[in-house]
């Protein structure tokens, strides 16, 4: 009798405590039980993305001191003009092709890529979900909106061009791999050599590629839709090798998002005259 009491006592204490679902989104009074630092990672989003957009929009409408060319015995130009595109782009900094009926920055034309690229991957999406918008601002933090309608109402039903920004973004990234090989070039200074501004340009180009080979696109077009890898040898190679990549994401958009301005300001500065690209050999 008492060994019935004492096991009908212990079920009883293992009874599961009663958890109520709803409420109104955004949670109670309470935003959140948490007593870490969450709110340190949405608060440096918000800080470097917008740094960095302030700097982008302000070197684009700058329309100048872009490129650094034979008078410089340099061929440097600015990741945020290339492709330059314009009729008004300086001499030798653009190509053959020209669109001579736009009169506003070429810097406009050549972000419209990179930027929508960007501005869609899925993880810039949960960064700047979380640190602009609060929603929400963290995991087991409440929701700083009453409503979610997630992305099936524009403008955020654009973000599903992701997948196609990333194939233009390749076409971009070849662009600016042969930005970079042109930097070996120092007319009047040795015909071919490595610069600092080489370095920089390179470095520049071999994120921007990280950058896209991590992408979550790029690792479900190499094997997304798979059901038997063993059928699928090369697709499986190829999802073999960006994995790893994809793994440290992060990392690389927010290395190649600050190289890119980096580069932007480096090419500035040489052009305005600031100081002279130092020759390494």
């Amino acid at each position: 009798m008492e060994d019935d009491e004492r096991v009908s006592t212990t079920l009883q204490e293992l009874k599961p405590v009663p958890v109520e679902l709803g409420g109104v989104r955004g949670g109670p009074a309470v935003r959140t039980l948490r007593r870490d630092g969450w709110w340190h990672s949405p608060a440096a989003t918000v800080a470097f993305l917008t740094v960095v957009v302030v700097y982008a929009t302000w070197a684009v409408f700058q329309n100048s001191h872009y490129y650094v060319g034979a008078a410089m015995h340099r061929d440097l130009i600015s990741p945020l003009y290339s492709p330059c595109l314009t009729g008004s782009c300086v001499p030798g900094a653009g190509g053959s092709f020209a669109l001579n009926w736009w009169h506003i920055s070429p810097g406009l034309l050549a972000l419209i890529i990179p930027g929508g690229f960007r501005a869609t991957c899925y993880y810039y999406r949960k960064a700047y979900y979380r640190g602009f918008w609060q929603s929400p601002p963290g995991c087991a933090v409440a929701d700083g909106h009453a409503r979610y309608t997630g992305e099936t109402r524009f403008p955020l039903i654009l973000q599903n061009l992701h997948r196609y920004f990333f194939v233009l973004a390749l076409i971009l990234n070849v662009i600016l791999t042969v930005d970079a090989v042109m930097a070996f070039r120092l007319p009047g200074d040795g015909g071919i050599g490595v610069s600092v501004g080489t370095l920089v340009l390179v470095a520049n180009a071999a994120l921007l590629w990280l950058y896209s080979a991590s992408c979550h696109a790029c690792r479900h077009l190499c094997g997304g839709h798979v059901n038997q890898f063993s059928r699928h040898p090369v697709r499986y190679r190829l999802w073999k090798l960006v994995t790893p990549l994809n793994a440290k994401h992060m990392q690389i958009a927010w290395a190649s998002l600050a190289m890119v301005a980096l580069a932007d300001l480096y090419v500035r500065l040489v052009a305005s005259g600031v100081f002279t690209d130092p020759k390494i050999f």
